[in-house]
C-alpha cells in the first residue's frame, strides 16, 4: 500500500488533488501541500509517500528541503481512512530518508485544528519549533491614497549577495545561500528598489487561479515608510490581472506588525499551522 515515489505523475497529481479538496471539505481551511513544488519533482530521488488501496489514494506525505538544511513534512489521510495507522506509516515511510541526507531539523507541519496531527507529533517526541497563520487575499487589495515611489523588478543574478542579506535579516536563512533559481515556470524572486537601492525582496508564484506571496523582507533601516504596504498592493493587483483569483501568504504567529501590515491589506486568516521538530534519531 505504501509507495515512496521517484518524481509525481499525471496520475498520481490528479489524485493527491482531489485527496486534498476531500480533506479540505471535511477539516476545512487549507493543506500546506506546495503545489508549484509537488510539480516541479526532478524525478531523482523520493519526495512523496503515497499510500495507495487499489486505485484510490488514501494518504500522502510530501517532503519539501526548500534550502536543504531543513525539511518539512506535510500531508493528510482520506476523512473516511483515518484512525487505521495511515498518517503513523507515511512518517515511518518519511523519517528515514531525512535522516539519510542530514537535514540539520526535521519538521512536521500540522494544522492546529488537527489533534490527530499534533498527537502524531508529540508521541514522536517532537516538540513545537514555530507556527505561522495562512492568509489569503480573496479578492482585491484595499484601495489606498499611493505609497512612496519605488521599483518592483525581476531579480538577476547580480542580486543574490543583496537578496541573501535581506533573507538572512529577516529570517535567519544563511547569508552565504545564494543558489535560488530566481526564475522557475511557477515562480520568481523579485527586488524592491528605492532610488536605486534595493530596500526589499519577495518571492511570487501561481499555480492556476492562486498567487502566493513568500520570503518577503524589507531591511530594517528602511521599515516605517509604507514600503512594504505598497508593495503588496501593487504585487497583489499584478496577480489578479494576471487572472489570479486569490493570494495567499504565511507569517509567523508572534510578528504582530507583519500580520498588521497583511490585514490592512485585505488578507484574512483561514487557518493556523504549527510545525513541530522530530527528534534527529
Amino acid at each position: 500500500m505504501i509507495d515512496l515515489t521517484c518524481g509525481l505523475d499525471p496520475r498520481a497529481v490528479d489524485a493527491i488533488a482531489a485527496l486534498e479538496a476531500r480533506t479540505v471539505a471535511a477539516d476545512g481551511g487549507r493543506l500546506k501541500l506546495e503545489w508549484g513544488a509537488l510539480r516541479a519533482r526532478a524525478g531523482d530521488r523520493v519526495d512523496d509517500v503515497l499510500w495507495w488501496s487499489g486505485d484510490r489514494l488514501l494518504g500522502f506525505l510530501g517532503l519539501y528541503a526548500h534550502d536543504g538544511r531543513n525539511v518539512e513534512l506535510a500531508g493528510m489521510v482520506d476523512p473516511a481512512a483515518r484512525r487505521q495507522g495511515i498518517a503513523r506509516a507515511l512518517l515511518d515511510a518519511a523519517l528515514p530518508l531525512c535522516r539519510e541526507r542530514a537535514h540539520e531539523k526535521i519538521l512536521l507541519v500540522t494544522p492546529r485544528a488537527s489533534h490527530a496531527g499534533r498527537q502524531l507529533a508529540l508521541a514522536r517526541g517532537a516538540v513545537l519549533e514555530h507556527s505561522e497563520y495562512a492568509l489569503v487575499l480573496p479578492g482585491a487589495p484595499n484601495d489606498e491614497a499611493a505609497g512612496p515611489e519605488l521599483t518592483i523588478r525581476t531579480a538577476e543574478a547580480a542580486d543574490l549577495p543583496e537578496v541573501a542579506r535581506l533573507q538572512h535579516v529577516a529570517f535567519g536563512f544563511p547569508a552565504e545561500d545564494g543558489a535560488m533559481h530566481l526564475v522557475t515556470e511557477t515562480a520568481r524572486t523579485l527586488v524592491i528598489e528605492v532610488t536605486g537601492a534595493i530596500v526589499g525582496t519577495l518571492r511570487v508564484t501561481r499555480e492556476g487561479d492562486a498567487g502566493g506571496i513568500y520570503g518577503f523582507a524589507v531591511d530594517p533601516a528602511q521599515q516605517g515608510r509604507g514600503i512594504g504596504r505598497e508593495v503588496l498592493r501593487r504585487v497583489c493587483r499584478d496577480l489578479r490581472a494576471e487572472g489570479m483569483q486569490r493570494v495567499g501568504l504565511e507569517v509567523a504567529v508572534q510578528n504582530e506588525r507583519a500580520l498588521g501590515l497583511y490585514t490592512s491589506v485585505g488578507f484574512v486568516p483561514v487557518t493556523t499551522e504549527d510545525y513541530y521538530e522530530l527528534p534527529p534519531g
